[in-house]
């Protein structure tokens, strides 16, 4: 049976159920009591164990002023270290960028000593806190919410946090949207959007050609949201420009949908949940492509005016879809499919208000299809990627054994010097090939992620940093050996800056970014494995630097290499001292215990024939 068929569609169900919490209803209500009291500003209210805050949407914005379109770094380090989570993303990536002006507002609003107080209430009295907000004061809402996180991931403080926002603009760039799914957030965050509204769509297009034309309109709805009892009012702008504006943000919708799921660097990019609504219900999708594709679909069907009176009738919409759910459904378009999966879709259909017959029914279809097949092949792959690890283990198994046969030989060189200076056996052989399979898997599993075809948290999953970190401990080594066996380090330079392989970097930022402030207890006997996987690399620069030395007589080089020897002298002493290091590093005919030989004689031989340079000369270094 075919997959698609024999499973659910789950977005209509999904918004069916947000509709029939008062969640929605809730935060509808204070954002028209921070509207209508407190523009330009907040309210904070606490229901039980549930803590509000509502931002209003009448904000001092404007199209016209460039941080209301602009882009700007999202601060790290000023404010009591503002989103610090959302700050670990590769060098390849785009910095974190957010819209400037409504960043600029919140900041405003936080430096406010009122704000400070009644959310450190809230933090104490309350299970969880609801940040909402209508208009510019979604967006608002959506940087607090970033904020409470991020202060409470850096406290270690119990409190979950949930935000909506209705017809919100648009944020921050494809950076943030990929932060706050590494932060698995993502599901924190509930854009309810009605079909037509043009506000949750204005940022996807260049603001200058209509950035004159902002202002009177956001005028008009601030208007409106203060005293929405007076009744609708005549939009400020002429039937023509409103066509213009309509088309122009239309025909940028477009290009980014054929632009698929790669976003253009200095775009804004939405997160999170989205809840469209209609009349008719809503429905709930997460994927970022799947949301702009959708929201092009939806703003097809409507026009100029009702895109700007959209705007201010998500009262209506919430009141309908928070009764709906109380009502036996029907489906009103002829037969249901027999296909749970295609009733699901034919259902969210209706509750856009699209019907079958309408053109835009069928991409509408597409859309849902895709947004439910793109949300599970991340982990559909994820979870191949783990078959795959189980059966490259036996590959790893196998360098395990080696290790500990080379460990117990009588030659008593150890596992690093072993590899380095092997022949031409079965088992060398055999080893090597080993080398080079897990090297491959653990290539392609880097790539998966940095394509975007693993979950985006899957670098925090244990697992997968455990199983690399293994790997590295145990692999690395041998990949230094044969970096110096083959005399790599002579054409390019020493390992550690110019031959190591990126995989092992990208590691190494997985695994101190979950573990890297875990100390463990200290050790009773000799690590399995080397802590630092770089080790033998510094040994090879420190055997170096020795030969160096005995050939020289400038007097500024014979201290520069002292000092740098010393320097690894006293490192490696303090690893053999904690255990931090296997057994094969002290082993009697070791690179490293050949090394502190050389090591002891020369510095006695210096010590006597040598006074200058017992500044550099330190006590006996032994294994």
């Amino acid at each position: 049976m075919d997959t698609e068929t024999s499973s659910f569609e789950t977005s209509e169900m999904l918004g069916t159920f947000l509709a029939s919490t008062p969640l929605l209803s809730e935060s509808w209500r204070l954002c028209n009591h921070a509207n209508a009291n407190s523009p330009q500003s907040f309210v904070a209210e606490q229901v039980g164990s549930i803590g509000y805050v509502a931002f209003s949407g009448i904000q001092p914005v404007s199209g016209s002023d460039p941080s209301f379109r602009n882009l700007v770094p999202l601060p790290d380090v000023d404010i009591n270290g503002f989103f610090n989570p959302l700050h670990h993303q590769s060098e390849e990536e785009e910095p974190v960028m957010v819209q400037g002006a409504l960043l600029r507002g919140f900041e405003n609003i936080y430096n406010n000593t009122s704000f400070q107080i009644q959310m450190n209430a809230l933090i104490q009295t309350s299970k969880s806190i609801m940040f909402t907000g209508h208009s510019v004061g979604g967006t608002t809402a959506s940087i607090a919410a970033l904020w409470l996180l991020s202060h409470l991931q850096s406290n270690f403080l119990n409190v979950s946090v949930l935000c909506i926002t209705f017809g919100s603009p648009l944020l921050g760039n494809e950076s943030l949207s990929r932060a706050i799914l590494r932060e698995r957030w993502g599901g924190k965050f509930c854009h309810v959007v009605s079909k037509y509204d043009i506000m949750p769509r204005m940022l996807f297009a260049p603001m200058d050609p209509i950035a004159p034309h902002i202002k009177p309109l956001l005028q008009f709805w601030h208007w409106y949201m203060k005293s929405p009892s007076s009744g609708m009012l005549a939009v400020p702008l002429s039937d023509e420009i409103l066509a213009q504006i309509f088309q122009f943000i239309l025909v940028h919708l477009r290009g980014l949908v054929e632009a698929g799921e790669e976003a253009v660097p200095g775009t804004f990019r939405p997160f999170g949940n989205y809840i469209f609504c209609s009349e008719d219900g809503a429905v709930c999708v997460d994927n970022a492509a799947s949301v702009v594709k959708m929201m092009s679909l939806l703003f097809t069907m409507g026009s100029p005016s009702c895109s700007v009176e959209d705007h201010l009738k998500y009262g209506d919409y919430v009141g309908k879809i928070s009764s709906q759910f109380l009502e036996k459904r029907s489906f009103l378009q002829g037969e249901l499919p027999e296909s749970s999966y295609e009733a699901g879709v034919v259902l969210a259909l209706q509750s856009l208000g699209i019907s079958c017959k309408e053109p835009v029914a069928w991409p509408a279809k597409k859309c849902l299809k895709a947004a439910r097949r793109m949300g599970r092949t991340p982990n559909l792959k994820c979870a191949n990627l783990a078959i795959k690890l189980s059966k490259i283990n036996p590959y790893r198994a196998e360098i395990e054994w080696y290790k500990a046969f080379c460990d117990r030989s009588d030659d008593q060189m150890g596992y690093y010097d072993s590899f380095k200076q092997r022949g031409a056996s079965k088992r060398d052989s055999k080893v090597n090939l080993n080398r080079h399979k897990l090297a491959r898997f653990w290539d392609n599993v880097i790539n998966l992620f940095e394509t975007n075809q693993l979950p985006h948290d899957f670098h925090r999953q244990k697992k997968w940093v455990n199983a690399s970190q293994f790997y590295k401990l145990l692999v690395e080594p041998l990949d230094i050996a044969e970096y110096y066996r083959t005399g790599m380090h002579r054409s390019k330079g020493h390992y550690i800056d110019l031959g190591r392989e990126r995989r092992y970097l990208i590691f190494d930022t997985w695994w101190k970014e979950t573990s890297g402030s875990e100390k463990g207890n200290k050790r009773s006997k000799f690590a399995s494995l080397t802590q630092d996987t770089c080790f033998w690399a510094r040994v090879e620069e420190a055997r170096d630097r020795l030969d160096a030395l005995r050939s020289t007589s400038d007097p500024s080089q014979l201290a520069l290499y002292w000092r740098e020897i010393d320097y690894f002298a006293r490192y490696a002493k303090t690893l053999v001292e904690n255990k931090e290091v296997s057994i094969d590093v002290v082993a009697k005919n070791s690179s490293y215990s050949l090394w502190l030989r050389d090591y002891n004689e020369l510095k006695s031989q210096m010590e006597l024939f040598r006074p200058q340079f017992l500044s550099f000369v330190n006590e006996e270094m032994v294994p």
